[in-house]
């Protein structure tokens, strides 16, 4: 009788790889207990939960690209007409965050797998990144008018960015009903770079097709599965090459920031009777976090006076 080993879970981190040759960089990345987290929250039906696991999926993807270490990737939604009336996740420095306000009695009539359109009617997404250490802000706005989140999320590099790149998100709900998702994003930056600028790109570059048509063949039960070790996952797609680097990565936690602190100093900035109009009868100011359902019942009477 032999023992049998159970395989350890590779989770909740990303890593960073280039393919020399071919000027292309990409990331790879997979979520498991964070995602959980953030979903457990707020106990949302399965095509939400999809939903938001797909965007926190594209937030680290693309967060993770950030060089700035205290810069933010923010994505957030707009929608007219569809279930979905709001949606807003962030990465900050391997830190997710994530929501969704959505029509519940809408949702009960729409099909069980929604399409894009079901879900946000005429829409925009709207990707931006804020660079804490020189204060620049680069923000780009596309339709949601594509099969999925992830469709729209990669026609923002290549509009907004003029970057050809590949986005590939999947999820797979485990036995035990948690979800697991991964992605991974590949660019051709063919002439070097300098910031976030790329230099000289071309759409139609054959060695940027060849590395697209390889990330086109990987799967979402790949992508999602949590005994596949990311290096092997890139391994796997790009064992041809001459030369695969792979970079440091990052572990990823679910990173919300509504301490007590934070509250009490936003509503300190706030006068005297404004935040008397706020409190309840009994003078309690009752402060909901929308990302995580933290509920901070504050007493207006004894925050300190706004100086």
């Amino acid at each position: 009788m032999t023992d049998s080993i159970t395989p350890v879970p590779i989770t909740d981190q990303t890593l960073g790889f280039t393919i020399t040759e071919r000027h292309a960089r990409g990331r790879v990345v997979r979520l498991g207990p964070v995602l959980d987290r953030v979903l457990a929250a707020h106990a949302y039906p399965p095509a939400i939960a999809a939903l938001l696991a797909e965007a926190l999926t594209l937030c680290a993807l693309m967060g993770s690209t950030l060089k700035d270490s205290a810069g933010q990737l923010t994505m957030q939604t707009r929608a007219e007409s569809g279930v979905v009336q709001l949606l807003v996740c962030d990465y900050r420095g391997g830190e997710l965050r994530g929501y969704i306000e959505y029509d519940a009695d809408r949702l009960a009539e729409a099909p069980e797998h929604p399409s894009l359109f079901a879900l946000f009617g005429k829409g925009y997404l709207a990707i931006t990144f804020d660079l804490a250490t020189t204060g620049e802000r680069y923000q780009g706005i596309v339709p949601l008018d594509g099969d999925t989140l992830t469709s729209a999320a990669e026609r923002y590099f290549v509009q907004s960015e003029q970057i050809p790149t590949l986005l590939r998100v999947g999820a797979i709900r485990q036995p035990d009903g948690s979800l697991v998702s991964g992605g991974i994003l590949l660019q051709h930056l063919p002439d070097g770079e300098e910031g976030r600028e790329r230099l000289h790109v071309r759409l139609d570059h054959p060695e940027w097709e060849h590395v697209a048509a390889l990330g086109e063949t990987i799967g979402a039960d790949e992508l999602a599965d949590p005994t596949l070790p990311l290096e092997t996952l890139v391994w796997r797609l790009f064992n041809e090459e001459s030369e695969v680097r792979v970079l440091p990565g990052t572990m990823l936690t679910r990173g919300c920031r509504c301490t007590p602190e934070h509250i009490l100093g936003v509503l300190a900035k706030f006068g005297v009777e404004e935040r008397r109009e706020m409190a309840d009868e009994h003078g309690i100011i009752a402060v909901d976090c929308a990302f995580c359902s933290t509920k901070f019942p504050v007493d207006a009477e004894k925050l300190e006076p706004v100086r």
